[in-house]
């Protein structure tokens, strides 16, 4: 059994494409909380491809695992979150 490493998904609308700062963080879209890399990508995916029109609207996965347990195995992380299931 692979080892759970949590990973959040969540988008907004950006001032410019080009950066990472919201309008509004309060108008914040959180797509949820998956327990792998290959769930997050698929809630990532669905998110991101509805608004594929739009420019200033993007959506990110953060690897909270790493936020939780810095000191985690970089090399054991990236193995398991390559995994597809």
């Amino acid at each position: 059994m692979a080892k759970q490493l949590l990973h959040l998904v969540f988008g907004g609308e950006l001032k410019h494409p080009n950066s990472t700062e919201f309008v509004d963080t309060s108008k914040l879209d959180v797509v949820g909380i998956y327990p792998n890399y290959a769930e997050a990508l698929k809630a990532w995916r669905g998110a991101a491809s509805r608004t594929v029109d739009d420019a200033h609207t993007r959506y990110f996965v953060v690897h909270l695992h790493r936020l939780l347990d810095p000191d985690t195995d970089s090399a054991n992380a990236n193995a398991n979150e390559n995994e597809k299931g």
